[in-house]
């Protein structure tokens, strides 16, 4: 009995460590490489330091934004954090 309480004791904490850290991180992975591999031109983004800009071209390791009118600047596709929401137009 006491081989497998103590057992137990050692797993809980690991268990915990995984369920708190680890699976969270894996989550975070795998919804940005999503994303990564669902970037189309056109797209309304937000890069990870937070400039908008419209996808106008796609690479292998880069996409374009055009952030203002004849402005385009060249980011890595692991910079794009989101794809960016429409505004809401203001309510009265």
């Amino acid at each position: 009995m006491s081989d497998t309480l103590t057992l137990i004791i050692l797993a809980l904490p690991l268990i915990g460590i995984w369920l708190l850290v680890i699976r969270p991180a894996q989550r975070r992975q795998r919804e940005a490489a999503a994303l990564n591999s669902e970037l189309a031109v056109g797209q309304d983004v937000m890069t990870t330091s937070g400039l908008f800009g419209t996808v106008t071209a796609l690479d292998d390791e880069s996409a374009h934004l055009e952030v203002a009118p004849g402005v385009v600047l060249r980011f890595t596709r692991r910079a794009v954090a989101a794809v960016a929401k429409p505004p809401e137009p203001p309510g009265d």
